[in-house]
């Protein structure tokens, strides 16, 4: 490769599939780098990245880990980013602060549509990636047939720069394409230098000429070279290699295993020569001007420490203890997973934490005149999938609990809280059942508040079919004043949607008329549970005569004969249960389109009808209708038959009739809980 000169500090984000490898190359690349000494691994738990309790509890990564190292005298900040997409707000919040992004893959082709998602968000958002298909050590590993199902699930060129060396059923070594030599693996050290093969002289031909066709695309003066059967130098190939990837026009395509370090030098030596620099990144994502130019893309909270603020310097110096407007740095730290490094001041491309920020949000752009939320091209925060009622197990914690709350969306923003009024029920939302797990792990150990989780409920209501005359009259007579109120009410249906209404229609005095709001509010109080036990909803009521008592009637006795009059009148209005109906739109890969339509149906939805979904090469979205109480684990039953890829939106669309044994199920389980 051409030589080049010391670059400003990168940033490399590192994405993919759960149990890619993604740590297993971080603690790779960081021992390439000289910046650890003896490499962690996730069985001993020792790993610079996946260091939080939460994730050593599960072996796997559940938010993003910060680590920083020196290659050949230039500095490297590395984000690790979660493979679950349960995690994957932190993996695209990280994404937009790289200057490039290596996606890891397994060496399975059938595993290759699981990186879909990935490979379109780095599309749709202009990220210049690389693909490292990890794990070629194992024997059989098919690349060629591993390239082609990745293809077909990326809308961009794939380029790939090495070809594995095999012996008998596993892969020794590899060939650079480029260069065109060969390297032998040597587990746990670099790869060593060797012939290529006579046996293999003809594939490198073939894949190199591949290579340089596939770059002639997007290159005239390669192809006009090529047309004239003219051999381009090498040096001439990094250079279309690096203005692609940086221009994002190709993706190119390693191959190695970070378990046993094989590839990951080459690896570090390609991000080296082809990784943009941050001015080039910070002109791309078109930021605002002004220096010093900080982006905060990561909050923490960390026990004993405080709040860390995790950003990406575009511009300037940063200073402990200079100020952003009103906004002072208590602390300026590089990470390396949970280890802090104090410093005094960092440069333009380094990532740092800044301390004690209270409140910074994760998105804010920092400059001297002070903040401005994601002022700068940022992803939108997933939409809630899965949901949990909680409560803490101690009613003298619900305080902290509150207080908690707030620190955890203040980390992870596609988690939710949500008081519904319905339930009376406290629901955290996330984007599934591990997330939600992890949010209550981090509740009970970084915050000790323990809370118990449960199904939530759904807000069912109730209504009338027919129309009822009812009278109710409130006496008490104990000593002195008594209580006296005689209301005749009428009960009527309304549309679906409605709501309620009051009215009255009194002749002549018979209920004065400052009686009046108090019936409508002993009316209001019986409808918030009706004879079913739900709220009622879309009825009418209307006052249209009654009695009073110049001495003994008051608010009270006429609140309490509205409350009598629903009661003893709503169970002849032929009540029925009404349960919420959602419009829901499911997104699958094509050839999961009918298993999406089956899930539908078996959990009573109305299927509207499917298309091709927008942006998304071979995927569909199904539109239905669907009953709330269905899609509680939707997304679990969703990602299991899409090898986890799959989701769905939803919105609230309207009230239905329940009869039947569903409407009997729901009502005994109201009564047994009631």
């Amino acid at each position: 490769m051409p030589a080049k000169s010391v670059s400003a500090p990168r940033c490399v984000a590192l994405v993919g599939p759960y149990l890619s490898g993604k740590t297993t190359l971080l603690e790779a690349l960081l021992s390439t780098c000289g910046a650890i000494h003896r490499r962690g691994t996730a069985k001993e738990g020792n790993t610079v990245g996946d260091a939080s309790p939460e994730a050593r509890k599960r072996n796997m990564s559940t938010e993003l880990s910060v680590a920083s190292g020196e290659f050949l005298g230039e500095p490297w900040h590395f984000l690790d980013c979660p493979g679950s997409i349960e995690f994957l707000q932190d993996a695209r919040d990280a994404l937009m602060v790289a200057d490039v992004a290596i996606v890891v893959v397994d060496p399975e082709p059938q595993k290759a549509l699981v990186v879909g998602p990935t490979l379109h968000f780095l599309k749709e958002h202009n990220i210049p990636h690389m693909i490292f298909i990890n794990k070629v050590d194992h024997p059989h590993v098919p690349v060629a047939d591993v390239m082609e199902a990745l293809q077909t699930i990326s809308s961009q060129s794939l380029v790939l720069r090495h070809i594995p060396v095999r012996k008998d059923d596993s892969i020794e070594g590899y060939v650079d394409l480029v260069s065109e030599r060969a390297y032998a693996y040597k587990p746990g050290e670099h790869s060593s230098l060797i012939e290529i093969p006579e046996d293999m002289q003809d594939t490198n031909d073939s894949a190199r000429q591949e290579m340089l066709e596939e770059l002639s695309n997007y290159d005239d003066p390669l192809l006009e070279m090529l047309l004239e059967d003219a051999v381009p130098p090498k040096e001439d190939i990094y250079g279309y290699l690096t203005k692609d990837l940086q221009d994002n026009t190709v993706v190119p395509v390693f191959i190695g295993a970070a378990e046993q370090s094989a590839g990951v030098l080459r690896l570090m030596k390609a991000l080296r020569h082809e990784t943009p620099e941050p001015s080039a990144t910070l002109e791309r994502l078109a930021g605002p001007k002004g220096d010093p130019l900080v982006e905060v893309f990561k909050t923490y909270h960390i026990p004993r420490s405080g709040k860390l603020s995790v950003a990406r310097i575009w511009r300037g110096t940063v200073k402990d203890g200079m100020s952003f407007g009103d906004h002072r740095v208590s602390g300026l730290y590089r990470l390396m997973g949970y280890d802090q490094q104090k410093m005094d001041n960092a440069i333009a491309g380094d990532v740092v934490a800044l301390g004690r920020m209270d409140e910074i949000k994760t998105g804010d752009v920092l400059t001297p005149n002070g903040v401005t939320a994601k002022a700068m091209p940022w992803p939108e925060t997933m939409k809630p999938l899965y949901s949990a009622a909680i409560r803490s197990e101690k009613r003298e914690d619900e305080v902290k609990l509150s207080s908690a709350i707030s620190k955890l969306v203040d980390e992870d923003e596609s988690l939710k809280f949500q008081h519904d009024d319905d339930t009376r029920q406290l629901l955290i939302w996330g984007q599934g059942d591990i997330h939600l797990q992890v949010a209550a792990d981090k509740l009970r150990e970084r915050y000790n508040v323990a809370v118990l989780a449960e199904r939530p409920e759904v807000p069912y209501k109730e209504t009338i079919r027919k129309p009822v005359k009812q009278h109710a009259r409130h006496k008490k007579q104990s000593g002195g004043h008594g209580e006296f109120g005689d209301v005749h009410i009428e009960i009527k249906p309304l549309p679906r949607g409605t709501g309620f209404q009051f009215a009255e229609s009194i002749h002549g005095g018979s209920v004065p008329r400052n009686y009046i709001p108090a019936v409508e509010a002993g009316v209001k109080e019986y409808l918030t549970e009706g004879p079913l036990g739900f709220p009622v909803v879309d009825l009418a009521v209307n006052l249209y005569d009654g009695q009073h008592h110049a001495v003994d009637s008051s608010d009270m006795a006429f609140r309490r004969a509205g409350i009598l009059a629903m009661k003893d009148g709503l169970p002849q209005c032929a009540p029925v249960l009404l349960e919420p109906v959602c419009k829901v739109t499911l997104s699958v890969p094509s050839e999961f389109t009918a298993n999406a339509q089956g899930v539908i149906t078996k959990r009573r939805g109305q299927i509207l009808g499917f298309n091709p979904k927008d942006g998304w090469d071979g995927w569909d979205e199904v539109g239905a209708y669907m009953p709330q109480s269905e899609l509680h684990d939707l997304i679990i039953e969703l990602r299991s038959l899409s090898q986890g890829v799959g989701t769905f939106e939803w919105t609230f669309d309207h009230l239905n009739e329940l009869s039947g044994r569903e409407a009997d199920m729901v009502i005994e389980a109201r009564k047994e809980a009631g």
